[in-house]
């Protein structure tokens, strides 16, 4: 089993994240001054490319910190930082029972709009839990804002899965990537 990190399949993800950051920093706020995270659809397109548990835990860390570092919300930071790589392997998980039975063009809107909706559960409990916010703020910051934002990360995915899945079919990534995935 071919354990190393590939450099090329780690830049690509590095780029996925800066833009998923880049996105986070300029989406402006929907409700309550919460600002969707769409550097969480940046993070599901690289499961969704390379699922894989060591891409998974780097990207999960990296787009929880940098999330963490660029969030509004009261508790985020602590919430990003639990929240993403949780979120992270439940999609890998989802990944790799969901891709036998559907097409990649299917399986990234399905995975994004599930995981966001997981994603926005996990990091609102953490501060219900940590900062005590109540259950019905809860539910009206889950209706308000993580349903808006599934639906936007969805639209969003299906815009860029097949523009990036077309980058790495003509990049040695995707030749790289597939002989891992048989390899492993």
């Amino acid at each position: 089993m071919n354990t190393r990190l590939d450099t090329r399949v780690l830049v690509f993800l590095s780029l996925l994240i800066g833009i998923g950051a880049a996105l986070h920093t300029i989406m402006p706020p929907i409700i309550f001054g919460v600002t969707p995270d769409l550097s969480l659809v940046m993070m599901m397109l690289g499961i969704i490319l390379f699922p894989k548990g060591r891409y998974v835990l780097l990207a999960s860390l990296a787009t929880g910190f940098i999330s963490a570092m660029t969030t509004g919300f009261p508790g985020g930071q602590i919430a990003n930082i639990i929240e993403k790589p949780i979120t992270a392997f439940i999609i890998l998980g989802m990944v790799k029972v969901l891709e036998k039975s559907m097409s990649k063009q299917k399986l990234a809107p399905t995975i994004t709009a599930i995981g966001t909706l997981i994603s926005g559960g996990i990091f609102l409990f953490i501060p219900v839990v940590i900062m005590g916010l109540g259950n019905a703020g809860f539910s009206v910051l889950y209706a308000s804002v993580v349903l808006p934002t599934a639906l936007l990360n969805t639209v969003l995915m299906i815009i860029v899965y097949p523009i990036v899945q077309n980058i790495t079919k003509r990049t040695r990534i995707s030749n790289e990537t597939s002989n891992q995935t048989k390899a492993a």
